[in-house]
């Protein structure tokens, strides 16, 4: 049990790094733009075409989706548990950094001057703001860590959502990505077509006609909508469609990969799951050493799984 657990912890974290990292190289392509720069298809790092959106980033790095993960981890390392207002601290001090990627939403919101001290309510004034309109995936894409919580899963995934992103939309994607991967990390049975939909009714029915679509459809780029690209319930519902309908994590990792539209959010958050559903024994070495920050997120994960894991077991 407990070589299994490890393993799925590590896998959904190596899982959302290799998404992004991979998914960068089809980020905001069409289906036109992806036979003509990947005409057999995106498989490899070293492929990644290198227009002037993706040679910002080296080949093997991961965009500000793994990074603001990478934020909340830091923090639960160096408080030993969760401080919310401590996290907020992090996402702030990264964006006062290079945020290579930061989204429209996110941005806003760090960039108000007493974010550090007053978060919430900053981050609902921006939502207001929006005519509560707004709900993109930036708080879903950095979710993968919050299932890794040994406790509080839920009301977790809540508060660190509205850190930044404060539609209900939002924070029923959170909770939903974060249940999903704490059940299938330590064991426990997984939430049922049901009791996602049940779960999704608690925060806003349209969660779940995106839920159903990922239940329903044949063809994940059925899903992938170049209109809403950044919309959580799109990044959601590929994620859960790629759990539902692939049989190993790197048939996930492709097929998402090669949809398009916002390929490495929808890769990093489908590919926590499949890394927390099949574990890092699963991932092809290729995808693990060609990360070029391997060494860190190696630290980061040992360092997590000390405080998570091994008190409780």
């Amino acid at each position: 049990m407990e070589h299994k657990t490890i393993d799925r912890f590590r896998g959904c974290l190596y899982g959302q790094a290799i998404g992004d990292a991979l998914g960068l190289g089809t980020e905001f392509m069409t289906d036109e733009d992806i036979a003509w720069k990947y005409p057999h298809g995106l498989q490899h790092y070293k492929q990644i075409y290198q227009d002037r959106h993706r040679k910002r980033w080296e080949i093997g790095d991961w965009t500000d989706d793994t990074d603001m993960m990478l934020c909340i981890a830091d923090e639960v390392i160096e408080d030993k548990g969760v401080n919310f207002y401590n996290i907020a601290r992090h996402f702030k001090d990264w964006a006062n950094g290079t945020p290579m990627g930061i989204g429209e939403n996110t941005y806003k919101v760090l960039m108000i001057g007493d974010y550090v001290e007053h978060p919430f309510d900053v981050s609902h004034k921006v939502w207001e703001m929006s005519k509560c309109q707004s709900a993109a995936n930036g708080g879903l894409m950095r979710t993968s860590v919050v299932g890794l919580f040994p406790k509080e899963v839920r009301t977790c995934a809540e508060n660190i959502c509205r850190l930044t992103h404060y539609d209900p939309r939002c924070v029923g994607s959170c909770v939903i990505v974060s249940e999903l991967i704490h059940a299938l990390v330590y064991g426990m049975q997984p939430p049922t077509l049901f009791q996602i939909k049940s779960l999704a009714q608690l925060y806003d029915a349209e969660i779940c006609e995106y839920v159903d679509k990922a239940w329903c459809e044949s063809d994940v780029k059925n899903l992938v909508d170049y209109d809403h690209m950044g919309y959580t319930l799109v990044t959601l519902s590929v994620a859960l469609w790629t759990y539902w309908h692939t049989t190993s994590f790197v048939d996930g990792l492709l097929v998402v990969v090669n949809a398009g539209g916002d390929a490495d959010t929808n890769a990093a958050v489908a590919c926590a799951v499949l890394g927390a559903k099949y574990g890092y024994s699963s991932i092809p070495n290729e995808y693990i050493e060609g990360l070029l920050y391997k060494e860190s997120l190696d630290k980061t994960i040992d360092s997590l799984l000390n405080i998570c894991i091994k008190p409780i077991l």
